[in-house]
């Protein structure tokens, strides 16, 4: 449960310097919040990108413009410029630059806990613990609601999906229409991240299923690469609406956590060898 807590940025528990930038970054819990200061003539291609080891921002950036002014180009092209004293939020896949002679300097609580920070380059692989979501019967719930009130509805999940896995220090991989890919360093907070998306979820009307898999991954250019984003996209496929499902390699690091763990039987997975059992996890010891 998230605790009343206060802390100023005047003894931030981290501080992190960077080529032509400075975040002080402040744990609240669960939550990582850092306020970051961006000089002028700062460019994330330019200052950022051999520490990042992508071709553009792979991070999801919502936060708090305090001053100054930054340009933000997609890679599709699109561009903004967030102004002082606007809130924002910018997807994975971005360049961006500080404009003008005035620093940027920016409050985010999404980004905090990766700004400036190196992610595993390509070629070294690192255990994660995967977790994949789908919304159940999005078709039928399409044809029933309509393309301009089930983009509202998308729009609603994407959100309450994207707060769950900052509260649980997820890292958004990629969407896949009605989903998520996420990674997290911890079977525990994923487990318990899934568990917090299915209610989320259940408060929009919408039921999703989640899949649970621990194994190592190599991250190339954004993207996750390796057996264990199939594994877990597999466990995902075996789980009802409402159902957070998880691989024996999982469960194994559950022991303890806290979540109830129960066995759902063995089955043969499309792609790979041999069958694999898997348990459903729910709330409580």
């Amino acid at each position: 449960m998230p605790s009343l807590i206060s802390k100023p940025f005047a003894r931030p528990d981290a501080i992190r310097e960077m080529p032509k930038g400075r975040a002080e970054i402040l744990e609240l819990g669960e939550v990582t919040v850092a306020m970051a200061r961006w000089e002028p003539g700062w460019r994330w291609s330019t200052h950022l990108r051999a520490i990042a080891g992508t071709a553009s921002c792979e991070v999801h950036h919502l936060g708090y413009s305090v001053s100054g002014l930054l340009r933000v180009t997609l890679d599709d092209g699109q561009t903004l410029d967030v102004m002082p004293e606007c809130v924002y939020e910018i997807p994975p896949g971005h360049d961006a630059e500080v404009v003008g002679d005035e620093p940027w300097v920016t409050l985010e609580w999404t980004s905090g806990r990766f700004v400036g920070v190196s992610p595993e380059g390509p070629g070294e692989r690192v255990l994660v613990t995967v977790l994949f979501t789908d919304i159940v019967d999005s078709t039928k719930t399409l044809e029933r609601l309509g393309d301009a009130s089930w983009r509202e509805l998308l729009l609603a999940h994407n959100l309450r999906m994207r707060h769950e896995l900052n509260r649980f220090r997820g890292r958004e991989v990629a969407t896949t229409g009605d989903g998520f890919l996420a990674v997290f360093d911890s079977a525990t907070r994923a487990a318990k991240a899934g568990l917090a998306m299915t209610r989320a979820a259940q408060t929009l009307g919408l039921s999703i299923r989640v899949g649970i898999h621990t194994g190592e991954l190599e991250f190339v250019g954004g993207d996750a690469r390796g057996l264990a984003v199939h594994v877990a996209a597999r466990v995902m496929g075996l789980a009802h609406g409402g159902e957070v499902v998880v691989s024996s390699t999982t469960h194994d690091l559950l022991e303890g956590a806290g979540v109830a763990l129960h066995a759902a039987g063995s089955f043969e997975m499309k792609g790979l060898t041999g069958r694999r059992t898997v348990f459903t996890v729910t709330d409580g010891p």
